[in-house]
């Protein structure tokens, strides 16, 4: 069992530090202390439905789809590019962070709704997290504790980006660190669509 769950959390924890939308937009959330929590919260339940779900065979059905993947890449590129747009306008003028809240701060339905399609809009989650993550899951002896692995090392990492920039928060209240957090996301959201259209050319 314990062979298991170390497994789902060590191959879990080296791939969601590399899926950039999830955490650049749980980032920007804390820093704005803008309903980071309930977002964090939300991505931790999304991977571990999205883990179950490769692990008890939907990986094989999503790896035998091209139709169903072309249409996960193209949406999710598209959804990229036009969030990476946004953050480029915002760099274009930034504000301070308020410790108040920003002057029109979003409602928590909007950043519930906003969290969902930078989860399951983004195919890099789909193919990390179901596919790999999910046919590994397959293979464990016990398919459950990896399961369980997996939630966990999702549960410690969003976790620890939300409060930990939340704690953050009063040592980043100048425009220029806003500029530069945008023109990063900017640049990792283009990267990320990039390398999935440059996967379909």
């Amino acid at each position: 069992m314990w062979q298991s769950y170390s497994n789902g959390l060590l191959v879990a924890i080296g791939l969601i530090m590399a899926i950039g939308a999830q955490n650049a937009f749980i980032l920007a959330q804390s820093l704005r202390r803008e309903h980071h929590l309930p977002a964090a919260l939300l991505c931790i339940a999304c991977d571990a439905v999205l883990v179950a779900a490769g692990v008890f065979g939907l990986a094989a059905i999503l790896s035998q789809s091209p139709t169903l993947m072309g249409i996960a890449r193209w949406g999710g590129a598209a959804f990229l590019l036009w969030y990476g747009s946004q953050a480029l306008r915002r760099a274009w003028r930034p504000q301070a962070l308020d410790q108040q809240g920003s002057p029109l701060p979003r409602s928590l339905k909007a950043v519930i709704l906003a969290t969902l399609a930078v989860t399951l809009l983004n195919p890099h989650v789909y193919l990390d997290t179901v596919l790999l993550i999910g046919s590994l899951g397959a293979q464990q002896s016990m398919p459950g504790a990896y399961v369980m692995g997996a939630t966990s090392a999702s549960l410690l990492w969003f976790l620890s980006l939300a409060l930990g920039a939340a704690w953050l928060a009063p040592w980043l209240a100048r425009p220029i660190t806003w500029r530069l957090i945008d023109l990063g996301v900017a640049l990792m959201m283009f990267s990320i669509a990039w390398q999935l259209l440059s996967e379909v050319v």
